[in-house]
């Protein structure tokens, strides 16, 4: 009998569709999980404490925390105010920041992806930058969104990797590669317990990992999900995030009970 597929968490987004609220993930992150990790995607509501993070991270072997149109409410991380017309989703910043922390202490691989990397900054104690177009000498960052998909994810600009880290290793040792660029907001100050595992030309962090994590707990800014099996890079890291959700599967069945 063949072992069973590692199950992955995906925290959703709340939207209003119509007078309802709906709780939603993009398709491109489920498809990912499946295809590159090779792992079952579990949905997972933003209905924060009521959840039972505990419990629920007993049963999932790892978590994704993806990309959304929405920002983290600058109130976790003494920020600003946001500029008018900013997306906000507070249920998902309930469930989604104290569960990151939880399941790094919980052993559980963690992968975030653009808002999930930013997520994972404040929740790891560190700032963003809500505009980073408006900074001197930084690059910017977004997308044109009156271009096709295909244009707004295609390569942007090159990243530089950190010797000794775990994206250098899954690149074949190679110091750069091309990455999409879709994002306003960026890291202002990093979280005191992550390290530096890639960069922009500008010197914006686009990717970190956290070194004293049990097991694999790696953030980036750019969208690796988007056509993840035409990347080989991109593939390279879910494949690296599904064998770590794979292995926690089988510690748990390895567990006396």
């Amino acid at each position: 009998m063949a072992a069973a597929r590692p199950l992955i968490g995906i925290p959703a987004d709340r939207r209003m569709v119509g007078a309802h609220p709906f709780h939603m993930v993009g398709e491109k992150y489920a498809r990912a999980v499946l295809e590159a990790a090779s792992a079952a995607p579990v949905l997972i509501p933003a209905l924060a404490e009521e959840l039972g993070f505990d419990e629920l991270l007993e049963r999932l072997d790892g978590l994704l925390f993806t990309g959304s149109a929405s920002n983290v409410e600058p109130q976790y991380y003494q920020g600003p105010p946001s500029a008018p017309g900013t997306l906000h989703d507070p249920a998902r910043d309930a469930t989604t920041l104290p569960l990151i922390r939880k399941a790094v202490e919980a052993g559980v691989p963690v992968l975030g992806i653009c808002r999930g990397f930013q997520e994972m900054n404040v929740a790891f104690g560190g700032t963003l930058h809500q505009r980073l177009h408006e900074l001197p000498g930084t690059l910017d960052h977004r997308d044109d969104e009156s271009q096709p998909l295909e244009v707004q994810y295609g390569p942007a600009h090159e990243v530089t990797l950190e010797p000794g880290g775990l994206l250098r290793t899954l690149a074949g040792g190679r110091e750069r590669i091309e990455v999409n660029s879709l994002h306003s907001q960026g890291i202002d100050r990093l979280g005191g317990e992550l390290a530096v595992e890639a960069r922009a030309p500008d010197a914006v962090i686009e990717a970190f990992r956290v070194p004293a994590a049990q097991r694999f707990a790696l953030a980036v800014q750019w969208h690796p999900e988007w056509r993840v099996m035409s990347d080989p890079f991109s593939r390279a890291l879910f494949a690296a995030f599904g064998h770590a959700s794979r292995e926690r599967a089988e510690s748990k069945w390895q567990r006396p009970r």
